[in-house]
C-alpha cells in the first residue's frame, strides 16, 4: 500500500467459516471513480455485466499438516543427521540403502522434539518443500527455524522425512526434503489435516477448505493452503452469474505454504493455463469484456502467460512471477480477493490492479466497517 499500512485489530480475524458460504460481505472499489461501496457477496451478479469473465483457480486443497518428531533431544543433544545424498536410507525412498544408516533408522524416543510438518508442494525431482512449525498446545502452531540439513523426522506409521537443503538461499523457512512414503499424496490424505493458523478457533473438515470450483489435478497433489477467494461461491450463485452472461475460465495454480509471520514474496508455484481459457480471455478482451481474476493465484497464473499487449497463451510449468505496481498487470482488469495483512506481499499485486489511493480507501473502509480478515473472512472486489 502507500506506506500508511492500516492497523487491523486482532478481533477482525475470522475465527471460522460463515454459517453459509456466501454469507460474507464484500467491499467494492472502482479505480476509475475512486468510489468505495459495501455489498453482500450475493450481490456479485449485479456488479458484473454480460461479457465479463471470472478466472477461477480449480486447485483442490490437500491435508498438508502432519504431526512429526524431530529426532534428537532438547538442551543441546544433537539431532540425528542422515548422510548427504539423493535419499535417506529408509525403505521406500529411491536411492536409499541400509548402509546409509548402519545402526538403523533412529526411533522417535523421549529425546524427540514434537513438531508439525507443513507439506508445501512436490518438486519435479520427487522431493517435497516442507515447513517445520512448533505446536502451541491449542491445536495450532508457531514459527520455528528450519533445518539442519540431514535432520530426520519421524512421521506416523513409521515413515520418515529427511531435510536436505533450504528451498531458497534467501531464507530457511522452507526446506527440500526426501520422504519415505511410496505415495505421499495418499499418505497425506490418510494422516494429514488442513493447515490451521492461530487466529482460528478450532479444526474444520477438509471440505471447508475447498471451493465449488475445486477438482482433483493430475499434475500434482493440489494446494497446501486454500485458494480462498473462491470460497464464498455457491452453485446457485454461479448459475445466477451464468444467467447474466458472465463466463468462467478455469486455470490451475497449486499454492504452497504462506509465510504467515514473515510475509515473504511467493515462491515458485506450479500452474497450468489451458488453451480454452486463453482463447476465452482473449476473445472477451477483444469484445470489450472485463477479465476479473478470482484470487491472487489466478492473477499470478494468468499474468505468467500474458504478453506485454495482454494477449494470453496456453502454458504451464513453474512460475516465479511476482506482480508489483512497477510491473503492472497485462491481462487482468479486476480482482476478487480476500483481505490481506498490511505487510502481506500480495498487497503489491492489489496495488498493481487498483492503484495505491483506491487500495488505501478500500482497506480503511473495511476496518471502519468491521470486515473480517483471512481465509474464512470477507472479500474485496476491485473493478476498473
Amino acid at each position: 500500500m502507500s506506506g500508511r499500512p492500516v492497523r487491523v485489530p486482532r478481533e477482525l480475524s475470522a475465527r471460522g467459516p460463515a454459517a453459509r458460504r456466501d454469507a460474507v460481505r464484500m467491499v467494492v472499489g472502482r479505480r476509475g471513480s475512486g468510489a468505495v461501496a459495501h455489498h453482500a457477496f450475493g450481490e456479485l451478479p449485479a456488479l458484473l455485466r454480460a461479457g465479463d469473465v471470472l478466472v477461477v483457480n480449480t486447485s483442490m486443497t490437500f491435508p498438508a499438516a502432519v504431526d512429526a518428531v524431530l529426532e534428537g533431544a532438547p538442551g543441546g543433544t544433537a539431532v540425528p543427521v542422515a548422510p548427504q545424498g539423493t535419499a535417506p536410507g529408509v525403505p521406500g525412498v529411491p536411492g536409499g540403502t541400509a548402509a546409509d544408516f548402519p545402526d538403523g533408522v533412529p526411533a522417535a524416543g523421549a529425546g524427540g522434539v514434537p513438531v508439525v510438518v507443513h507439506f508445501s508442494g512436490r518438486r519435479d525431482d520427487g522431493r517435497w518443500a516442507v515447513e517445520l512449525r512448533d505446536p502451541d498446545g491449542r491445536g495450532t502452531t508457531r514459527a520455528r527455524p528450519g533445518g539442519p540439513a540431514g535432520a530426520v523426522l519421524a512421521l506416523p506409521r513409521g515413515e520418515r522425512l529427511v531435510l536436505r537443503e533450504p528451498l531458497s538461499p534467501h531464507g530457511d523457512r522452507l526446506w527440500l526434503a526426501s520422504v519415505s512414503m511410496a505415495d505421499p499424496v495418499r499418505y497425506l490424505h490418510r494422516y494429514g489435516r488442513p493447515i490451521r493458523y492461530a487466529y482460528t478457533e478450532r479444526d474444520h473438515p477438509l471440505s471447508a477448505y475447498r471451493s465449488v470450483f475445486s477438482v482433483p489435478s493430475p499434475d500434482g497433489p493440489g494446494s497446501a493452503e486454500m485458494p480462498s477467494a473462491a470460497r464464498p461461491f455457491t452453485a446457485a450463485l454461479v448459475a445466477a452469474l451464468v444467467r447474466g452472461g458472465v463466463q468462467f475460465a478455469p486455470l490451475v495454480l497449486h499454492t504452497g505454504v504462506a509465510s504467515a509471520e514473515s510475509h515473504e514474496p511467493p515462491y515458485p508455484e506450479r500452474f497450468a493455463v489451458p488453451e480454452s481459457t486463453a482463447w476465452l480471455v482473449n476473445a472477451a478482451r477483444a469484445g470489450g469484456g472485463r477479465i476479473v481474476a478470482v484470487g491472487t493465484t489466478a492473477v499470478r497464473a494468468l499474468e505468467s502467460v500474458a504478453d506485454p499487449a495482454g494477449r494470453v497463451r496456453a502454458g504451464g510449468g513453474w512460475t516465479d512471477l511476482v506482480v508489483t505496481p512497477e510491473r503492472g498487470v497485462r491481462a487482468v482488469d479486476g480482482l476478487l480477493t480476500g483481505l490481506h495483512e498490511p505487510r502481506a506481499s500480495h498487497l503489491l499485486m492489489l496495488e498493481a490492479v487498483a492503484g495505491a489511493p483506491l487500495l488505501d480507501a478500500v482497506y480503511a473502509g473495511a476496518v471502519e466497517q468491521r470486515y473480517l480478515w483471512h481465509e474464512f473472512g470477507d472479500v474485496n472486489l476491485l473493478l476498473p
